[in-house]
C-alpha cells in the first residue's frame, strides 16, 4: 500500500505517535507498544482534518479512501453505514452513529502488515475495479480476527459491517498459524527455512543499487529480522477463494521508508521462507 494523499498529514501523526524512529527498523512488540500514541493528541489532529474534504478520486482505490478514513474523523462518520452489524458467532449487535469510536487502525504504531498470494496479487492494490476489501485485525493470543467489511457502493466506500472469527476460519489460516510460530520460537524458525534463502537488499556502498545473495541456515541469525507476534494486520482486496501455496508477507513502515518482504512457499503442508527483501 502506498498512500499518495495527504503526505504531510500522516508525517504528522507519525510525530505525535511515535515521535520519529531514527533507525528505520521495527522492534517486534516492543516497537509494536513505544508506537502506541497519545490517544487525546491523535483525536485532537484527527479534529482538525475534519474539515478537509476528501478528493472525489479517493474513492477510486481502497488504499486511498482507507488513509482518509482514518485520519478524519468526521468523513470516518460519514462513511460507516449505521447501524451497524458486529456479529460474533450466531450473535449480531448493531452499533448507533452516537455509539462509534474512531477507528484509528495501524496509523497510531506507524507500520502496517499484508498478506499476498504471490507478486500478481500484489498489484491489485492499484486495481480500480475493487469493490469490496476487508481490513483484518489478526490478535495471535485470543486466535481471533475483527474484519472490518468494506464496499464500494454506487461509487463510494463504505464500512458496511463487523465480523469477529476465529483464526482458524480465516482464508490465510493455516499461514497465519505458521507465522505466529515462525515469529515467536527460533529454533522453529530454523527449521522453516529453506535449503537457502534468497536475498535481495540496498547496497551499502550506492544507495541506487540492489544486491542479492544467498542465505544459509547457519548464517539466518545475521539476517533475521525482529516480527511482530501479539497483533498484526492485513487488507483482503476482492473475494479470494483459496489460500494457496505461497505467500508474501510485507511489513512497511508509514513514512520512514523501511519495507520487508518475506516469500514462504508451501509443500507437503510445510510453510518454507525461500526469499527475504529488504
Amino acid at each position: 500500500m502506498r498512500f499518495n494523499l495527504f503526505l504531510l498529514v500522516v508525517m504528522a501523526m507519525l510525530l505525535v505517535s511515535c515521535g520519529g524512529n531514527k533507525s528505520g527498523q521495527l522492534d517486534s512488540d516492543a516497537v509494536a507498544d513505544s508506537l502506541v500514541s497519545d490517544s487525546l493528541k491523535t483525536d485532537s489532529l484527527a479534529a482538525e482534518l475534519e474539515d478537509i474534504p476528501m478528493p472525489k478520486a479517493a474513492d477510486e482505490l481502497f488504499d486511498d479512501f482507507l488513509f482518509n478514513f482514518v485520519a478524519n474523523r468526521k468523513l470516518q462518520i460519514e462513511r460507516v453505514r449505521f447501524p451497524l452489524p458486529v456479529i460474533t458467532g450466531g450473535k449480531t449487535e448493531r452499533v448507533e452513529r452516537n455509539k462509534w469510536k474512531p477507528e484509528h487502525f495501524f496509523m497510531r504504531q506507524g507500520y502496517y502488515t499484508l498478506l499476498f498470494d504471490n507478486e500478481r496479487q500484489m498489484e491489485i492494490v492499484k486495481d480500480t475495479s475493487v469493490h469490496h476489501a476487508v481490513v483484518e485485525k489478526i490478535y495471535f493470543n485470543s486466535q481471533s480476527i475483527q474484519q472490518y467489511i468494506f464496499d464500494r457502493m454506487r461509487g463510494t466506500w463504505m464500512l458496511t459491517s463487523i465480523h469477529v472469527i476465529p483464526i482458524q476460519n480465516d482464508v490465510n489460516a493455516s499461514f497465519l498459524t505458521f507465522y505466529h510460530k515462525f515469529a515467536t520460537d527460533k529454533e522453529f524458525q530454523n527449521k522453516s527455512l529453506g535449503e537457502t534463502v534468497h536475498f535481495v537488499g540496498p547496497d551499502p556502498d550506492d544507495d541506487f543499487k540492489q544486491m542479492e545473495g544467498i542465505i544459509t541456515p547457519d548464517t539466518w541469525e545475521a539476517f533475521a529480522p525482529e516480527l511482530p507476534s501479539k497483533m498484526i494486520y492485513n487488507i483482503i482486496y476482492g473475494h479470494p477463494k483459496h489460500e494457496g501455496n505461497s505467500k508474501i508477507f510485507v511489513l512497511r513502515g508509514i513514512a520512514n521508508g523501511f519495507e520487508l518482504e518475506m516469500t514462504f512457499y508451501r509443500k507437503k503442508n510445510n510453510w518454507k521462507l525461500v526469499k527475504l527483501t529488504t
